[in-house]
């Protein structure tokens, strides 16, 4: 029963907002260091209906990365199974290893309403957006200057000089595509960068399409009377 002595049974009901509304998928992509990865997961773990989608990769796991949490690993032999069986639903090779999106778990997620976020290089974002145009909301993060992102980079710890220098070298051919997204963000500072990305997520929801229930509740309220 309700706590409120004025309401009625009906307003303690579902409403058909809160179960009938079609998924979507936020693609985030920046180059290597800018801070994707950190603005997904804070974002994941903030909102109940966003998941995050895990990747399957050939590249080994760097420190303190479990399996099935940061990545599915995989071998060469395992990813292009993977591949040759139409399991995934993009894949790309980026900085020497194969990655690739795990098709199931991402269609059901939009089925049945929820929203998933992909921390994924352009490539990938190009062939998810291609793949399902009008689910997709892509996202680009610009580091504040290229030394701020090479300072990063070495921060991290996690590579050798060498690869640093060839994420680096590939970071200037990715910010090129930055036009090819709806929304850019530059993270100068992490939290003005997520209230930013937060933002877009929850009226990136609101648009009519992803809510299948608003001419069925419009007309309703049009034939409504008091």
């Amino acid at each position: 029963m309700s706590s409120d002595p004025g309401s009625h049974p009906a307003d303690d009901a579902a409403k058909p907002w809160e179960t009938q509304r079609r998924g979507l998928l936020l693609l985030v992509s920046s180059p290597s260091g800018a801070g994707k990865t950190s603005l997904s997961r804070r974002l994941v773990a903030d909102h109940a209906d966003l998941i995050l989608s895990i990747s399957a990769t050939t590249r080994a796991p760097r420190p303190g990365e479990e399996e099935g949490r940061e990545y599915y690993f995989k071998t060469e032999e395992e990813f292009e199974r993977m591949v040759q069986a139409g399991e995934l639903l993009e894949w790309a090779e980026v900085h020497r290893a194969r990655y690739g999106t795990p098709k199931a778990p991402v269609m059901a997620a939009l089925d049945a309403g929820k929203d998933v976020l992909f921390d994924i290089d352009w490539q990938g974002a190009q062939s998810v957006a291609k793949h399902a145009p009008a689910d997709s909301v892509r996202v680009f993060v610009l580091p504040p200057s290229w030394s701020d992102l090479s300072r990063r980079l070495h921060a991290r710890a996690q590579d050798s000089e060498e690869i640093i220098n060839f994420r680096l070298d590939r970071g200037r051919e990715e910010i090129g595509h930055w036009a090819e997204y709806d929304y850019v963000i530059v993270n100068k500072n992490f939290d003005r960068a997520y209230a930013d990305l937060g933002h877009i997520y929850r009226a990136e929801r609101m648009k009519p399409g992803r809510n299948p229930w608003l001419p069925e509740f419009v007309t309703g309220l049009a034939e409504e009377r008091t």
